[in-house]
């Protein structure tokens, strides 16, 4: 007699979200929008905290503000990626540039997305294949865009030492400090 061994229950897909961002409203609203999607969410309004939580249960998916208060959430992606490197993180910032973007790449995220995004456009980055090529955007960057992301690069590239930065770019230390104060332009 051919007897056939049980079947295995479906192994049911890990869709456990770690959200690390210190703005707290729109962590809650996150949040919520994430677990009405089937997310089971953990939240962290610090880098001390997403670490700890890190360390406790690696999530296999992860959405990381850049600047929070007590450092870089650079340092959360690294852990995650270390930890477990399958898993899928997104950077989440207001404050968006070509270098940070870069280097949160290099650190394992699978994309960058600037505030304010809503949950429709995590959950789409976090479900696009690594194959899959994100779209031109429909508007490209301004003349004044493209000078404010070549500044703040430099700034990055100078640890964020406004007088170096001021020195590299040929330009006073009170104009570079103006520039810097303001919003990015569109």
């Amino acid at each position: 007699m051919n007897e056939q061994p049980p079947k295995k229950p479906a192994a049911t897909e890990d869709k456990s979200l770690l959200l690390v961002d210190d703005d707290r409203p729109f962590l809650n609203r996150l949040g919520r929008a994430m677990e009405a999607r089937g997310f089971v969410v953990d939240t962290a309004e610090s880098i001390e905290e997403g670490l700890a939580k890190v360390h406790a249960k690696t999530p296999a998916y992860a959405v990381v503000d850049m600047r929070l208060e007590d450092g870089n959430g650079l340092d959360v992606i690294e852990l995650i990626r270390a930890r477990r490197p399958e898993a899928k993180v997104i950077v989440l910032t207001g404050y968006g540039n070509i270098a940070t973007a870069v280097n949160a790449v290099k650190l394992g995220a699978v994309d960058y997305l600037a505030k304010p995004a809503d949950a429709d456009d995590v959950l789409a980055a976090l479900e696009r294949s690594p194959d899959d090529k994100a779209l031109p955007p429909e508007n490209p960057m301004s003349a004044d865009r493209v000078r404010w992301e070549h500044i703040q690069r430099v700034y990055e590239l100078c640890d964020r030492n406004v007088s170096e930065t001021a020195r590299r770019l040929n330009m006073h230390r009170r104009t570079l400090q103006r520039i810097l104060a303001k919003r990015a332009p569109r």
